[in-house]
């Protein structure tokens, strides 16, 4: 067995000799081309060297002035990468294209080689042989091949037959679909035409303004170029690179220029039409009149690309792709990289195994691949859904920041026909990633602190900013960590100011429950099943989308857990139809805040950087948040998909925000919002209003208190209640912090005095 193990491990080392041998070689193979180059092309190279170029003239003809170059490349090669075997296929590939060049010198003498051959004598080959030194036909090589190929196919037919197998061989060899390559050139020269179009023709400027009507969605983006088309680089949206080529991710923000008044659209509504049984009214939102003369805000509020994504270096990505090739090699994995995306912040090797690999074994060597490729940290993808090929996830050495202007700018935000559009940023191909909220339709955002939810939260926002009007779309924003999202206050999106109280936080979403209830009412009355079918049938009165965003999930937990979770589960499980929709953000992915029941009604989720795989399973349900570098980078797991999308979020910055949001202000004047809502935020009580409403709740705390005991069996038998009611009694006393909790076979601790009982809440219930 020892011996065995030895020998496999002799083979897979490689010995020294063999390298010095191989070199050896590769300078052998150089001198030699070097010598035929002097002998073939030079007039003084000796009695041997004129004998060369006579026997190699005489039987390639001219076409053997090729073979000295042909003979360097090959040593180069061997001299470089140290192998013989490897470069057979190289030196094979060589060998038919020069071949072929000969016969195709050969047709362009063939009737002179035809008269030799008829005239019947019997030194025909020494004639041919002549002739190639003179430089005529193809020598005696490439003149008796095509002498047989003509008596078989004819000339024309030989001539196609040698083209056809040249452009399959060189395809055999670079791996490269010549139809690929050919739409490429044609692209590639529709660009530079257009270059040279908008060169040569100075477009005019058009200075008139173009009107929208209320209720256009992210399609109707004001234009933000001065032609009103954005002559976009679509092949450098999304590139497929083979043989380990770059992607070029830039998305020609260069050519985004704005023009000031072109880019705002203003929104109309029309205030005729017939009103559904049970409508709302504008009124019902605290619209104002300004609401009519809404204009979404423009492009130019927000700032250029940060930083052009830097182009990695050809040579060093083939680097890498050859280093990951042998790394797997040397642990038996026979593969190879066959495709490379390059991303903002990460470039995709694209892996295929040979026959009878295991995926599993190419994942558990990613700590070996890491190691190899001095990576900070790299995620396997295994496998690419589609494709018959894993996905190795390397970090760019200079990471790239994606600019929300540049989402937002992109053909695939202004052509898309959704709801409520939300610019994510772009995932590892460089294409703009693009989702609608409707069809989420509840999020949840998770990471560490400082990996990007509050950027990711801003740039959700503005999103709806920059394509809905107030009419359209209602936010409500609860931010229980008072500086995140108080900046927006003042906007006419907003039904109510910020909510910042975690009590109030619990009162909006009751709140929200009681809008979906009423909608789901005028629904039946008007006999349509959601949103979309009742503002279809009632154009002239449409009711709004309203999104719910909770910064920070954790702070609600702490202070009203069950009422907060129910709330949530609610409006999770039935308002879509009715156009609520939930984002919920944490920084604290652990299971006492995304409980179960929450994270089973938010089927959309978006991962940042977490510290542990336990973390990430508790967001996603499987690891890899883990493994991500922050400052945006994501998974997104959208509803109906099998494996989460990396993206590179969209970034905007903290002053782009304070623009959109000075604009926004100052067209709509004082903020107007809603009264109802408000008054039944500000209402003093309690959390568990079911609970409190019970009638011996005053009678069991003083017991409790009296008693220095909260025991369940103790108000089963003082009040003559049964164990459900008593139990209630209990769960709002911990509630109310009134009782410590649940600690097994220890008593329940009293938290509170007799005296404190008279003066706080006897007063209160």
């Amino acid at each position: 067995m020892n011996r065995n193990h030895r020998g496999k491990q002799n083979k897979n080392l490689k010995s020294p000799r063999d390298g010095f041998t191989n070199e050896v070689y590769g300078i052998f193979i150089i001198a030699l081309g070097l010598v035929l180059l002097i002998s073939i092309q030079g007039n003084s190279a000796g009695r041997v060297g004129n004998l060369i170029k006579f026997v190699f003239s005489g039987l390639f003809s001219s076409t053997a002035f090729i073979l000295p170059y042909l003979a360097i490349l090959c040593g180069v090669f061997i001299f470089v990468n140290k192998s013989v075997v490897k470069e057979t296929k190289t030196m094979l590939f060589y060998t038919l294209i020069f071949i072929s060049i000969t016969i195709f010198k050969s047709l362009g003498s063939i009737r002179i080689i035809d008269d030799i051959v008829s005239s019947g004598t019997g030194d025909w080959l020494k004639q041919v042989f002549q002739l190639g030194v003179e430089g005529i036909g193809g020598g005696i090589v490439g003149s008796s091949i095509t002498k047989l190929l003509v008596n078989l196919f004819g000339v024309s037919a030989t001539y196609i037959i040698i083209s056809a197998f040249m452009l399959i061989v060189l395809i055999l060899y670079t791996k490269i679909s010549l139809l690929e390559t050919l739409i490429l050139l044609k692209e590639k020269a529709m660009t530079i035409s257009n270059a040279i179009k908008d060169f040569v023709l100075i477009p005019a400027k058009d200075n008139t303004k173009k009107d929208g009507k209320s209720g256009k969605k992210s399609q109707n983006m004001p234009p933000n170029t001065e032609n009103g088309d954005d002559p976009e680089k679509d092949i450098e949206e999304k590139i497929k690179i083979l043989d380990f080529t770059t992607i070029d991710s830039d998305d020609s923000s260069h050519s985004n220029k704005t023009n000031g008044n072109n880019d705002i659209k203003q929104i109309s509504l029309d205030k005729t039409g017939n009103t559904s049984m049970g409508s709302y009214n504008i009124a019902d939102y605290g619209q104002n009149d300004l609401i009519l003369d809404y204009q979404l805000p423009g492009i130019e509020l927000l700032n250029e690309v940060i930083s052009q994504p830097s182009k990695e270096d050809k040579r060093k990505i083939i680097s890498k792709a050859k280093i990951l090739e042998d790394t797997l090699y040397n642990f038996g994995v026979e593969a190879k990289v066959i495709q490379v995306h390059r991303g903002p912040t990460i470039t995709r090797y694209e892996l295929q195994p040979s026959a009878g690999v295991k995926v599993s074994k190419i994942v558990n060597l990613s700590d070996d691949i890491a190691l190899n490729l001095a990576a900070q940290a790299i995620r396997i993808e295994a496998p690419i859904p589609g494709k018959a090929a894993l996905g190795i996830e390397i970090p760019n050495e200079n990471i790239s920041a994606v600019a929300l202007k540049e989402v937002l700018s992109s053909t695939n935000y202004k052509n898309s026909s959704l709801n409520l559009p939300f610019a994510l940023g772009k995932d590892v191909s460089g294409t703009p990633i693009i989702t609608d909220i409707t069809k989420m339709p509840h999020l949840l955002i998770a990471g560490a602190t400082g990996s990007g939810k509050s950027v990711c939260i801003n740039a959700l926002i503005l999103s709806i900013l920059y394509s809905m009007g107030p009419d359209m779309a209602r936010l409500v924003l609860v931010d229980p960590k008072v500086v995140e999202l108080s900046q927006y206050n003042g906007i006419p999106h907003l039904l109510i100011p910020v909510v910042t109280d975690p009590k109030k936080a619990t009162n909006a979403l009751n709140w929200a429950v009681e809008e979906m209830s009423k909608r789901y009412k005028i629904f039946a009355k008007n006999g349509v099943r959601d949103i979309d079918g009742y503002n279809k049938k009632f154009e002239e009165n449409r009711i709004p989308y309203i999104v719910i965003i909770i910064d920070e999930l954790a702070d609600l937990m702490m202070v009203a857990p069950n009422d907060v979770e129910d709330a949530i589960c609610r409006l999770a499980q039935v308002a879509r139809a009715a156009g609520l929709h939930l984002i919920i953000a944490t920084q604290r992915p652990s299971v006492d805040v995304i409980t179960g029941i929450i994270k089973a009604n938010i089927p959309s989720r978006i991962a940042f950087s977490v510290a542990s795989q336990t973390d990430s399973r508790t967001i996603l349900d499987m690891g890899g948040a883990e493994k991500l570098l922050g400052r945006g980078d994501m998974l997104f797991y959208p509803v109906g998909t099998s494996k989460p999308i990396r993206i590179q979020g969209a970034f905007v910055s903290e002053k782009e925000v304070e623009r959109v949001v000075t604009f926004i202000r100052e067209q709509s004047g004082t903020p107007d919002y809603e009264d109802t809502i408000i008054e039944q935020l500000d209402q003093d009580s309690n959390i568990s209003r079911d609970e409190d409403e019970d009638e011996l709740f005053e009678d069991a705390l003083k017991l409790v208190i009296e008693a220095q005991q909260a025991s369940i069996s103790m108000l089963q038998r003082k009040l003559k209640i049964g164990y459900s009611r008593a139990a209630r009694l209990i769960d709002s006393m911990e509630s109310k912090s009134y009782v410590g909790p649940y600690e097994g076979s220890k008593p329940r601790q009293v938290l509170i005095d007799s005296q404190f009982f008279e003066q706080n809440i006897k007063k209160s219930i």
